[in-house]
């Protein structure tokens, strides 16, 4: 399948897929609202929340127009391969924390059409 099909088949997807998207932050986010301020899940957590997450890297913080790119892993509940792609944030003070070049782990869902990525917590 070339990638092309499969960008078609996700931006599809998404339209068709409801969701919301949370940003987990690391501690040096913990004074962020709308940041998750627990430590990372410890091996052996939870394998459904686990499955929310998904692992990515920062590829541009847009701060005028509140949004990330983010280059992520499948994105299990959306039903999304993995790709580059742009997510809208819940709370534009993440943008704040983050950086082009960050790894991060993190849930994306579709709120009113857009998919947004509410919970992002940076890996070292």
């Amino acid at each position: 399948m070339s990638n092309i099909h499969r960008i078609r088949l996700a931006v599809a997807a998404a339209f068709l897929l409801s969701g919301a998207a949370i940003a987990q932050s690391s501690t040096s986010m913990a004074d962020t609202p709308g940041i998750n301020k627990t430590a990372p899940m410890a091996p052996g957590a939870d394998a459904a929340a686990a499955s929310e997450f998904s692992e990515g890297e920062i590829r541009k913080v847009d701060k005028d127009n509140k949004k990330l790119t983010i280059k992520h892993g499948p994105l299990k509940n959306l039903d999304m391969p993995g790709m580059t792609m742009v997510f809208g944030v819940d709370d534009d003070a993440v943008l704040e924390k983050l950086e082009a070049g960050a790894r991060v782990r993190f849930q994306a869902e579709k709120v009113d059409g857009k998919i947004i990525a509410t919970r992002i917590e940076v890996l070292r």
